[in-house]
């Protein structure tokens, strides 16, 4: 009934459907199983991709050759830039989406890539051979073979919903949870926890009072994700701020006695930057307000996702609580929120293809793996079907280095460190967020991917020409130069200092209140030169004059760092032969089994010192 396959994808999640797109796209031949096909690519709490951090990992798979910036730009409802205010670094696109639309079109692009074939079913087990993944056992009974699986199963391994003192086996909503795969890993060796998440109510737009909210609109200017020339909404439909009072909290509270996190029957630990309402409260008793968005779901429904409002009290007190939120009054619920528990395997059981340690072929990627997060699931997605190509091919892995991408960051902390909660991508995570910017995340992966095959001809060749156009920008304004007649006028409406004499235009760009865009718009002689230009090329110019210090400065710090980088360490390495060493940092190399010495210094409870150690006991 079946072929063989090069890879099979258990799950359709944001992780799966990346790596079966990746994996497709270069050349093996796919099996995506998903237990609903009705299901693929679900959002399955907000209707949103990107944001802090995550919008650079989106824009990193794009630049990859990866499909959610593309889906996301086409069905995209409204978007912002966060952060402008700041400086590029902390530039993070943000989307609201359509959740039906986006579900169908992956669907539809997944559906249209040659290679990828779909199956409806659970995967009960996998087939293990002489240490090597060689299939997967579906409930049905199939035993359907493969060279490499890439297991993406969200919260699906022996998930529990619950809400108040209700509790009951799923996956998702209305969605039956996954069994099997946990106890046959489990009994291999792997080592399994339990992590939780949860979800606010959706209600029903036409029961809001917007009057008494505050409107969130979209930018005018909409940049999207992906670098591909994906067409843009011509309207935006607006989001919504309103806020908790001591009224809401008050209600709460009285069903913390019912509460599953409260009571002990929730053992997962919950993500500590996402906290349901009930915990923030909790937490953060002096406060006396929590910020509440309302949140459209398409545009075509008139269901609103509350978001800042997750909870897993009981039915009648989130309608209760929700009611006295202004704007709420009249609010008709159309499903309540929950908390949902399910298994993971610590990520330090994995290598930095994503690929398993203690079987061959296997890897994992997304929330199996401890994260959280739309994006940080796709990006292991299209990293695990990437290297499971490459793996079964025999070709070089691709990895990402953390001075590379969001996407190395993400999986080197991952690797190293584990998590005990749920892991979710902030910029403070990353040591070089001058070199990791949104702007720049072709330039800096294309290049890559195009060489392994991935990204398209069409992407590197947007890219050489982009780059062209950049250099010959900052040429431009190098050459250019202005006579104070020509920019003092707009310099003094600035209030920043004239010029006596003639400056170099780029010169003038230096000075932190200036931007290229408006001196093109105030100085004839700029637009002459510059208006043929656009907008993204003027933009990365603009960043490179502007931080071009601080990017050096980044780079000389990569360099030194890689030294470390670059010290590679045998996996036959024996630590007992260290003496020096303690027992501390013996035991947790050897659970990790670092790579690298510049890994291995990343390792919770690995000091510089033991770091020197192994540098003088391998001869450097």
């Amino acid at each position: 009934m079946f072929p063989e396959y090069d890879v099979i994808v258990v799950g359709a999640g944001h992780a799966g459907c990346e790596a079966a797109a990746a994996a497709a796209n270069l050349g093996s031949k796919v099996l995506l199983v998903t237990m609903n096909m009705q299901t693929i690519a679900q959002m399955s709490c907000n209707p949103a991709m990107g944001g802090i951090a995550k919008g650079q990992i989106v824009r990193e798979i794009d630049a990859l050759g990866g499909y959610s910036g593309i889906v996301t730009d086409k069905s995209m409802i409204q978007f912002r830039m966060l952060n402008r205010s700041k400086g590029p670094a902390m530039w993070s696109p943000r989307t609201q989406n359509d959740r039906m639309l986006f579900a169908a079109t992956w669907r539809e692009m997944l559906e249209k890539t040659p290679n990828v074939d779909f199956y409806q079913d659970m995967v009960k087990g996998l087939v293990i051979k002489d240490g090597k993944a060689q299939g997967v056992i579906t409930g049905l009974g199939h035993e359907i073979k493969s060279k490499a699986v890439v297991l993406t199963n969200g919260t699906f391994l022996n998930g529990i919903i619950h809400i108040g003192e209700k509790n009951f086996g799923g996956g998702r909503a209305a969605e039956k949870a996954a069994t099997g795969i946990t106890e046959q890993l489990v009994s291999l060796g792997f080592e399994s926890d339990r992590l939780k998440t949860g979800t606010p109510p959706r209600v029903d737009g036409r029961s809001l009072d917007y009057s008494k909210m505050e409107e969130q609109p979209g930018d005018d200017d909409i940049s999207g994700f992906s670098y591909l020339p994906v067409p843009k909404p011509a309207k935006q439909v607006s989001c919504w701020i309103t806020y908790t009072n001591n009224k809401v909290h008050d209600i709460l509270k009285t069903g913390f006695d019912r509460s599953p996190m409260f009571a002990g029957r929730i053992d997962g630990v919950g993500p500590r930057y996402c906290p349901s309402i009930e915990d923030k409260i909790n937490r953060f008793a002096e406060r006396e307000r929590h910020q509440i968005f309302v949140e459209p779901e398409g545009w075509n429904t008139v269901e609103i996702y509350v978001n800042g409002f997750s909870t897993s009290l009981p039915e009648d007190v989130q309608y209760e609580a929700l009611r006295i939120i202004p704007g709420f009054e009249n609010v008709r619920i159309f499903r309540p929120g929950y908390a949902i528990e399910y298994d993971y395997f610590p990520p330090t059981q994995l290598k930095h293809t994503l690929e398993t340690k203690l079987i061959s072929n296997l890897f994992f990627a997304g929330q199996i793996n401890g994260t959280t997060g739309y994006e940080e699931a796709a990006c292991q997605g299209l990293m695990a079907g990437i290297n499971a190509h490459q793996k079964t091919k025999e070709l070089a892995p691709l990895i990402l280095q953390r001075s590379q991408a969001y996407i190395g960051v993400l999986i080197d902390d991952l690797i190293s460190k584990g998590t005990e909660e749920p892991y979710r991508m902030f910029t403070s995570r990353a040591e070089f967020r001058t070199l990791l910017r949104q702007d720049n995340a072709d330039i800096r992966l294309t290049g890559l991917s195009h060489a392994i095959g991935l990204a398209s001809d069409e992407r590197m060749e947007r890219l050489t020409k982009k780059e062209t156009a950049v250099q010959q920008i900052k040429k431009l304004l190098h050459d250019i130069q202005l006579e104070p007649e020509e920019i003092n006028g707009y310099l003094l409406s600035l209030d920043s200092s004239p010029i006596s004499e003639k400056q170099r235009a780029d010169k003038i760009l230096l000075r932190p209140n200036v931007g290229l865009a408006e001196l093109i718009d105030n100085v004839p002689k700029l637009a002459e030169h510059l208006n043929s230009f656009n907008n993204e090329a003027l933009e990365q110019s603009a960043i490179q004059i502007k931080y071009d210090t601080y990017i050096q400065k980044e780079r000389d710090l990569v360099n030194r760092m890689s030294q470390l980088e670059n010290l590679e360490i045998p996996d036959s390495f024996d630590y007992f032969k260290i003496p020096a060493l303690g027992n501390e940092a013996r035991e947790k190399l050897l659970r990790v089994k670092p790579r690298t010495l510049g890994q291995a210094s990343r390792i919770s409870g690995i000091n510089p010192s033991d770091v020197q150690i192994l540098m003088v006991y391998m001869g450097r």
